[in-house]
């Protein structure tokens, strides 16, 4: 038995995990986001209220979504939920704006339109956290900023961030920020899992750091490869997702999935709970963004809150991911 295969029975926790607060924000939330990509589309909506229903039932509060997901149905059916929960004042709401069919980019006039559509969608009077969710270069950082800003002030909005932004631009957006007198981004959202590393580590993180800002990984599990459903050609065909992960189903992916299997057993859990455990690891990660398209998937999810890695497993999943 390897080093990376000893299993310490103390560190599943069976409490309930620490919430994380958000950036320089006071939301406090829980360290995984349940992603409602898939909702009005691979999911309907008796599916998504009890993938929802247990997901709290973990002790999960932040739920994560945008205008353009399923076209507006994934956010009509998370309203449709707290509505029927009553329990919107439990939740902590992300959605996106700057995607969607009806009110594409970030103009001024894009933004608050699509921000009141989204309030309407999601049957509440804010939104706790609003990214944006394209960089849209034509429309200059002031106009966007302070049309943010506005919605803030008016409290349809709490806090901001970005999403899919370069390490340059976000430092454009403070210091645009700065001199316009407006609220900064306290957040932001990028793709980073084990097998796409480059794009955060190599920049991103030292601008997460030097401006606090809080980290929600997006593909957080690689379209789903490291949940480790995906190990042949045969697999993505059965899958309707499968194409997403048909570029991960390599000899790379393979000795990633092979490290995976092996942490996992140690701690009699799954691969994907690993590999969102691992993403929990890094300094200012506060919850990847991790999607379920059924019940049972929502466990393996959760679980990875309450999994404490050890040193040499951080240590050789970096080293063969790195690669």
């Amino acid at each position: 038995m390897t080093l990376i295969e000893q299993r310490d029975v103390t560190t599943v926790v069976s409490a309930v995990p620490r919430l994380r607060t958000i950036g320089s924000s006071d939301l406090r939330v829980f360290p995984l986001a349940i992603s409602g990509n898939v909702f009005g589309w691979t999911a309907d909506a008796e599916t998504s209220s009890d993938i929802l229903d247990v997901y709290a039932s973990h002790g999960g509060n932040f739920i994560d979504t945008a205008d353009a997901y399923a076209a507006g149905r994934s956010e009509i059916m998370i309203g449709n939920w707290m509505r029927d929960n009553r329990n919107r004042s439990d939740m902590v709401v992300a959605t996106k704006v700057g995607k969607s069919a009806d009110n594409p980019g970030l103009s001024a006039r894009a933004i608050t339109k699509a921000v009141e559509a989204s309030l309407v969608r999601l049957r509440t009077n804010y939104i706790d956290l609003l990214y944006l969710h394209i960089d849209d270069e034509t429309v200059p950082f002031e106009e966007t900023l302070l049309a943010v800003d506005e919605l803030i002030r008016a409290g349809k909005v709490r806090y901001f961030g970005g999403s899919d932004h370069t390490g340059n631009r976000l430092i454009e957006a403070r210091i645009a920020s700065a001199q316009l007198g407006v609220a900064p981004m306290v957040a932001l959202q990028n793709q980073y899992n084990l097998l796409h590393r480059a794009e955060y580590e190599g920049g991103l993180a030292n601008v997460a750091a030097r401006q606090n800002l809080g980290v929600m990984p997006r593909f957080a599990l690689a379209s789903g490869f490291l949940s480790g459903k995906y190990r042949s050609r045969g697999d993505l065909a059965r899958n309707p997702r499968g194409g997403e992960a048909a570029k991960y189903v390599n000899r790379t992916g393979m000795r990633v999935l092979g490290v995976l299997d092996m942490v996992a057993r140690a701690h009699g859990v799954s691969p994907a709970t690993i590999a969102l455990a691992w993403l929990l690891s890094k300094p200012f990660i506060v919850a990847p963004v991790a999607s379920a398209s059924r019940v049972d998937q929502v466990a393996d999810l959760t679980l990875a809150a309450s999994i404490q890695l050890s040193r040499t497993q951080v240590t050789e999943l970096d080293r063969v991911s790195s690669r």
